[in-house]
């Protein structure tokens, strides 16, 4: 999936960005273990109160 790999490729600075977007968001919450992608956007959706394309299409705007 190309959006996963976007996603992952440039992460460290993609996680801080978001956590200066949403300062509820914790070191855990923006936690990109490999292999768990699909855990790490969960925990975003639930917190953030959106879906897995909302989370998704706000990460590669950033």
């Amino acid at each position: 999936m190309k959006e996963s790999t976007e996603i992952t490729r440039n992460w460290n600075l993609q996680k801080a960005k978001l956590k200066q977007k949403f300062a509820l968001l914790t070191d855990k919450d923006v936690l990109l273990i490999e292999g768990k992608l699909d855990e790490m956007l969960a925990r975003l959706q639930i917190k953030l109160g959106k879906t897995k394309e909302e989370v998704q299409k706000l990460i590669s705007e950033l």
